[in-house]
């Protein structure tokens, strides 16, 4: 990225939470003129913040035209993608991590959800929430780790809901809605016994090799990290009610202890149990 004078464009917010949401934002602005040019890892949804011209190039495309304030771009991970412009622009990147979409895309039932890639558009939902994690993120998050998280977490179902399509399961060698739906109640009903890959691999009739790799493709996890996900989410369920001390709630959750089930909570929340209800 650079701006009109060749440097670098000045940084308005940067960073994410404390926690595992797998988003992060980055607001900058670039004086005189714009250059971008990248082929991100993650999928980079991007705002342009103030009204001007831009040339925008994806996937073969080009399109130059008058973009009001908010006007939104897709680059799903891999696409290069470039952005020229000769005024003041400023931008506000939304990046998020392939994997943490995967799992959101599961959860949604549609795991053979793909981005698509778009050049020009508008959201205002999607748009209201990274407004909210740019002032989390300048403000040194005065919401809470919590907050934020939650907030990415809306912003990467409001992309799943409303800006992918469907690709058979299949054709990319990924696991069917199905399937998931029986490895999930699997989880859930076993959820306070040990949970082995091997029992899982059994379920959809594969080896635990072959069956955790195209696990780990559709799902954004591995299959432990899947069960520790899903044992987590019943716990801050539990937590939420506060009909039950944490010890009885990590007994019912599969974790080994209260401190094993806080150490959990706190990677990936960014909280702790107490703070959850605070």
């Amino acid at each position: 990225m650079a701006q009109q004078d060749g440097g670098a464009p000045t940084t308005l917010a940067a960073g994410s939470a404390p926690g595992e949401s797998g988003v992060s934002v980055l607001s900058v602005r670039f004086d005189g003129g714009m250059h971008l040019l990248a082929t991100p890892r993650c999928h980079c949804i991007c705002f342009q913040m103030s009204p001007g011209r831009v040339e925008r190039r994806m996937a073969g495309r080009v399109v130059r035209l008058e973009r009001p304030v908010g006007s939104l771009t897709i680059n799903p991970a891999g696409f290069d993608c470039a952005a020229d412009a000769d005024e003041d622009v400023d931008i506000l990147l939304v990046a998020v991590d392939p994997g943490r979409m995967a799992l959101a895309a599961a959860e949604g039932a549609l795991p053979e959800a793909q981005l698509i890639e778009r050049i020009c558009g508008d959201d205002p939902v999607l748009l209201a929430l990274a407004r909210t994690l740019a002032f989390e993120s300048v403000h040194s998050y005065p919401s809470g780790a919590l907050s934020w998280n939650e907030a990415a977490s809306s912003f990467v179902d409001g992309l799943v809901a409303g800006h992918t399509a469907a690709m058979p399961a299949r054709s990319r060698g990924m696991l069917g809605k199905d399937l998931l739906r029986r490895l999930r109640d699997y989880v859930i009903a076993h959820l306070d016994e040990p949970i082995g890959v091997e029992a899982l691999a059994d379920i959809a009739g594969r080896s635990p090799f072959h069956f955790t790799r195209v696990f780990t493709r559709s799902v954004g996890m591995t299959p432990h990290r899947y069960v520790v996900h899903v044992r987590l989410q019943r716990a801050i369920e539990l937590v939420r009610e506060g009909r039950s001390g944490l010890a009885e709630i990590a007994a019912r959750t599969g974790f080994a202890d209260q401190s094993h089930l806080s150490r959990w909570m706190r990677r990936v929340l960014g909280v702790s149990p107490t703070q959850l209800v605070a």
